[in-house]
């Protein structure tokens, strides 16, 4: 499928691990990535990549660009997020001089500096909808407005955005336009989570170490006790947390590198509800959990007391008896049952 100009990636070669463009993995989910990027890259289709924190979308989105024929333009990336929203729009397209309190003089947004290459907006979903009601527009018509002034300038810049969210779901919650969802989404990219990478856990954790053993002039290598740790741990930080694991590993080790079960701070990590479901960390204190999988249980019930307790399998005064171990709940048992 890939050529070889394409699968030689960057950095030390670890044996069976396969790399396309900057992306590394050898999984079969990886391998079907590698495939649509393969055919999305030398297109100018916009692309909505999605994948939770950590997985590398980014990376995606950088190998869709230098594998297209825009690879001598400009890469720009923007963390949608990190922009205060009254700036959100000069940041995107520019603005004149006078156009608002600070416009001390005329500036090109992204949508310029990125004239001919890609414009990569991460985290698309913290936009705020007017904005994205802008965007929208800009990707529509292929021009743009700077604030303060009337001239359109014509776009020529390949849009990819990604979210770590739910794209659906982000719609339902009104922070992300519809409209704008499947604008974006002509070719949607899912980034699969390093627990469904088994293969690829041990293979990357050897690429990061050879990594830093070049950069370093080292010989380090894994104990038998990390190799373990690779394979049982979920890595709910995905790459990112894989990487960061290995390299503090790295600093403290003389020899081998030891990776400790990496389930850091597990007393602060509390259970994380989503929709009908909840996660619960291993190593979750059980009067820690418990109390997380009570209050969410009676918020999925609507505060209906009677029926979480139902629910859970326990009796009202039960229900009432923890709630009162909480604090600022209802607790005086009125509502006990016959």
């Amino acid at each position: 499928m890939q050529s070889e100009a394409r699968q030689e990636g960057i950095g030390p070669r670890v044996a069976g691990l396969k790399s396309y463009g900057l992306l590394y993995g050898s999984s079969a989910t990886m391998q079907a990535l590698y495939a649509q990027i393969e055919r999305v890259a030398t297109t100018d289709a916009t692309a909505l990549i999605v994948g939770e924190s950590g997985t590398g979308k980014e990376l995606v989105a950088r190998t869709i660009h230098t594998l297209g024929t825009r690879r001598d333009a400009p890469f720009v990336a923007v963390n949608c997020g990190a922009i205060p929203e009254a700036l959100i729009e000069a940041e995107l397209f520019g603005h004149e001089k006078g156009s608002f309190t600070g416009a001390v003089q005329e500036r090109a947004g992204h949508f310029e500096t990125a004239r001919g290459g890609t414009l990569f907006l991460d985290e698309i979903t913290e936009m705020a909808p007017v904005h994205q009601v802008r965007l929208l527009r800009a990707l529509e018509t292929g021009e743009f407005f700077r604030v303060g002034s009337s001239e359109p300038i014509r776009s020529n810049v390949r849009v990819i955005a990604a979210t770590n969210r739910d794209p659906m779901v982000a719609v339902g919650e009104s922070s992300l336009r519809e409209d704008l969802m499947y604008r974006l989404a002509v070719f949607p990219l899912r980034v699969p989570p390093l627990r469904e990478r088994e293969q690829d856990r041990e293979l990357l954790a050897q690429h990061f170490l050879a990594e830093l053993n070049a950069e370093e002039g080292t010989h380090k290598t894994f104990g038998r006790r990390t190799l373990e740790t690779l394979r049982s741990w979920s890595w709910p930080g995905n790459v990112r947390e894989l990487k960061n694991a290995v390299y503090r590993a790295f600093i403290l080790a003389e020899k081998t590198v030891e990776i400790a079960h990496p389930q850091l701070a597990t007393r602060v990590r509390k259970p994380v509800a989503q929709g009908d479901a909840m996660n619960v960390w291993i190593g979750t204190p059980l009067a820690d959990a418990q109390k997380q999988i009570i209050l969410g249980t009676l918020k999925y019930c609507g505060g209906d007391k009677r029926l979480a307790a139902r629910t859970l399998g326990v009796s009202l005064k039960t229900l009432y008896n923890r709630l009162g171990t909480y604090g600022g709940e209802d607790a005086d048992g009125s509502e006990e049952e016959n």
